[in-house]
C-alpha cells in the first residue's frame, strides 16, 4: 500500500461487483448496495460502460469478482452452523456483507481489517451514501509495516476464545509468503468452528500462453497503482500447508468447478476465463 491513500484496486473490484448488479442477471450476488457504496461519480462512470466492457477477459473477471464474494458468503453460513459468533474480514475493502448482514446483530460480529487510508476512505463512501453502520461492526485498521494482525484484532476488541470465520478475498497474490503463513497460523489457532475462504493465484509458469500474457497484463496495472503480486500457489502444495496448520474440510475451486457452481445455464457469456483464480475454503 501507499502511504495516506486508499487502495486503487479495491475501487476495481467493487466497480465489478456494482456492474454486476447494473448489468447481469440472474445475480449470483444480490448486492443492493454494491453501486451506492462506490460513490456518485465512480457510479455514473459504470453507466456509461458496455456490459461486455473489456470483452470476454472482463466478464471473466467481473465473474470471478462476485463468485469469490457468494462463495465466501456460503461458507460463513456453513461456519455459523457449526457455532462461529465472528467473522473477520481480512482485506476488506468495499466489500458490503456487514451493511446487509441477514444475521442478528447478537449473533454475529463483523470485524472489518483494512489499511487505514483504505478504511478512511469507505466511511466517507458510507456517510455520503447514507449507509448505516450496524453496532455489530467493528473496524480494525492495521498497517501492516507497522503492527501484526494478531495486534491490530486484538486492539479492536477481537476475542480469540471464540469460534471465528475469516475471508481473505483478493489479498494473497499481493502479500509475502511468511505474511501468508502467519495469517493462516493466526486462523488456525482459534477455536473449532471456524474456518477461512480466500482466494489465490497459481504460478505463471503453469498457465497458458493467453493465461499468462493475461496475468502479465493485470500484473502491470496493479503494481503500476502500487500493489504488486508477490506471491503464487501450486494448489495441491497449498492444501497440504493448510493441512499440516491443522485445517480440515478443504475445498478447492478452479473455474470448471466455480462455472459449473454458480453459471451453469446462463444465457448470456458470464463466465469465469482462463485458470489464474482459484477459491479455496477450509474449516478449523
Amino acid at each position: 500500500m501507499i502511504e495516506a491513500r486508499p487502495s486503487r484496486t479495491a475501487l476495481r473490484v467493487a466497480m465489478r461487483r456494482a456492474a454486476h448488479q447494473l448489468f447481469d442477471n440472474p445475480k449470483v450476488l444480490d448486492d443492493p448496495i454494491a453501486m451506492p457504496i462506490i460513490g456518485p461519480k465512480a457510479a455514473e462512470k459504470l453507466k456509461t460502460e458496455s456490459p461486455d466492457a473489456f470483452g470476454k477477459f472482463g466478464l471473466g473477471i467481473r465473474a470471478l469478482m462476485v463468485a469469490r464474494s457468494r462463495y465466501a458468503e456460503e461458507a460463513l453460513a456453513r461456519s455459523i452452523a457449526r457455532g462461529a459468533t465472528q467473522y473477520v474480514i481480512l482485506g476488506a475493502g468495499l466489500d458490503t456483507f456487514a451493511y446487509r448482514n441477514p444475521y442478528a446483530e447478537s449473533a454475529l460480529r463483523v470485524f472489518e481489517v483494512d489499511f487505514p487510508a483504505t478504511q478512511e476512505w469507505k466511511r466517507r463512501n458510507l456517510k455520503e451514501a447514507q449507509i448505516a453502520i450496524p453496532s455489530s461492526v467493528t473496524y480494525a485498521p492495521v498497517d501492516f509495516e507497522r503492527q501484526t494482525l494478531s495486534e491490530g484484532l486484538r486492539l479492536a476488541g477481537f476475542d480469540v476464545a471464540k469460534p471465528t470465520f475469516f475471508s481473505w478475498l483478493g489479498v494473497t497474490m499481493y502479500l509475502t509468503d511468511d505474511a501468508i503463513t502467519s495469517t493462516f497460523g493466526l486462523i488456525a489457532s482459534t477455536p473449532p468452528g471456524g474456518g477461512v475462504a480466500f482466494d489465490y493465484a497459481i504460478p505463471v509458469e503453469s498457465l497458458s500462453l493467453l493465461g499468462r500474457l493475461a496475468l502479465r497484463a493485470m500484473m502491470r496495472r496493479v503494481a503500476a497503482a502500487g500493489e504488486p503480486f508477490r506471491t503464487f500457489f501450486d494448489p495441491s502444495a497449498l492444501k497440504t500447508r493448510l493441512l499440516g496448520l491443522g485445517f480440515h474440510g478443504i475445498e478447492d475451486l478452479g473455474a470448471e468447478e466455480i462455472n459449473a457452481r454458480y453459471f451453469a445455464g446462463r444465457s448470456d457469456k458470464l463466465r469465469v476465463v482462463g485458470r489464474l483464480g482459484r477459491l479455496m475454503s477450509a474449516e478449523i
